[in-house]
């Protein structure tokens, strides 16, 4: 058994990294990796994306989006925009609007009950697009309040 950063592409995303996970060897020597908690985990993840320093990729609003419950549409609906421009939005085709970021950022932490204090002003200085990737890098931990923490995003 070793414990390695685990690349989390499950999620959908391509930049999420967990240290702390348990690799196990199968009898036919295939890698195993269970990860539990994985409705704390996404919490974590969802927290990571609204405290980027900088906007969004398609698929982190994707990813919030789908963690909020709501459809394309309904989401569409409350940004005031169309619900293709949300999905051109995740699909990478266009950049997202920095107004309807700082809202969705704003409803992912209502919605989600994310432990962010910032302000829609906060939020509005950080929906500005950017071409880096911006890594949310988690810490498996082992308490008794949670599984995991946030160490970088």
């Amino acid at each position: 058994m070793t414990n390695d950063v685990h690349h989390y592409t499950e999620s959908g995303l391509l930049n999420v990294y967990i240290s702390g996970i348990a690799v196990e060897v199968d009898d036919d020597g295939d890698e195993i990796i269970t990860i539990p908690a994985i409705n704390e985990l996404h919490s974590v993840i969802a927290t990571g994306i609204v405290n980027h320093a900088k906007g969004m990729s398609g698929d982190e609003l994707r990813f919030l989006r789908s963690e909020m419950g709501l459809t394309q549409a309904e989401l569409a609906t409350l940004v005031h925009r169309d619900k293709q421009s949300v999905g051109r939005w995740e699909r990478n085709e266009i950049e997202i609007d920095s107004s309807a970021e700082a809202l969705v950022r704003r409803l992912a932490i209502e919605k989600l009950a994310l432990p962010i204090e910032a302000g829609i002003d906060e939020l509005s200085r950080r929906s500005v697009p950017t071409a880096e990737e911006q890594p949310i890098k988690i810490q498996k931990v082992n308490n008794d309040v949670h599984s995991y923490e946030l160490i970088a995003a």
